[in-house]
């Protein structure tokens, strides 16, 4: 069954960030790149949702939430009824605590 991906307005934000700040650290031409590549990873969920594993920092949520990672960004998302939905884009370099925060 292929599902439907959308992105909370969060998620689209944090997208948007990752682009500015690859923008002024190296260039247009590099953030774009980056922005695609977490794009392309989270287009190969629509034939596979449950591809990522479970996030275990984030059980005590109602909503079952999985990830994938490209490069050092942590795509974390949840399934339901034919949608995928793009929580959040998290930089791993970052404390793990605040990944709750941002959901």
């Amino acid at each position: 069954m292929e599902m439907r991906v959308q992105w909370t307005k969060q998620a689209e934000r944090q997208l948007k960030e990752i682009f500015d700040y690859y923008s002024s650290e190296a260039g247009s031409r590099v953030a774009g790149k980056m922005v695609t590549r977490i794009i392309d990873r989270v287009s190969m969920l629509e034939n596979n949702p449950l591809a990522g594993p479970i996030e275990e920092l984030l059980n005590d949520y109602p909503e079952q939430y999985r990830y994938l990672v490209e490069s050092h960004y942590k795509i974390i998302y949840w399934t339901n009824q034919g949608v995928i939905t793009i929580s959040a884009v998290f930089d791993c370099r970052q404390n793990p605590k605040k990944m709750e925060d941002e959901l």
